[in-house]
């Protein structure tokens, strides 16, 4: 294994990812700030965050710059996005608890097992299920962030309504990767 370059390092992908997770806080300070202008404002600073998810990937292909530390970086910037908005809207807007504690065992077993098969060569690549789970925890994360009625349209609702399809995807999913494991196993 050859060592990266800090061009690589420094990398427009890379680069894109670590503003991914930098955002992290600022995410986090605008949503615990009272009144609708901070709901909104948060709301799409996270959707602008949450989309640079595909900037990054795009830009590692395009360059030929896929390194090892943005293969590593890439899905720990979501699971931290994505875990830590969940956590902290318990109680920023009271989402049930028990739905992202599903969520967030479902991401610690998986990359735990995902860990496993690495250490002994076995690669398990993310399914469908996974990245369709991903994109509804963003947009439910969304709407759960602006958390109000808007042009008559209940958007707490919309956001609970895909927090439970990216539940049920969540958990179909981690059964998807045991299930791949244990064949890769067998065989």
């Amino acid at each position: 294994m050859g060592k990266m370059s800090f061009q690589q390092i420094v990398s427009l992908p890379n680069g894109v990812t670590f503003i991914r997770i930098l955002a992290i806080p600022v995410i986090l300070l605008l949503l615990f700030m009272t009144g609708r202008v901070f709901q909104v404002i948060t709301a799409f600073v996270f959707l602008a965050v949450a989309l640079t998810d595909m900037l990054d990937g795009y830009f590692a292909r395009r360059q030929k710059m896929v390194t090892t530390l943005g293969k590593f970086l890439d899905p720990l910037a979501d699971k931290l996005l994505i875990v830590t908005a969940l956590i902290a809207l318990i109680s920023a807007r009271g989402i049930p608890s028990w739905m992202v504690i599903v969520i967030v065992g479902r991401e610690i077993a998986v990359t735990g097992l995902r860990g496993i098969a690495m250490s002994e060569g076995i690669v398990i690549s993310s399914s469908m299920i996974g990245k369709y789970k991903t994109a509804f925890e963003m947009t439910s994360i969304f709407f759960l962030i602006l958390n109000g009625t808007y042009l008559s349209i209940d958007f707490r609702l919309i956001g609970i309504v895909l927090l439970w399809v990216a539940l049920v995807l969540a958990v179909l999913s981690g059964f998807d990767y045991f299930r791949k494991f244990l064949k890769t196993i067998v065989e």
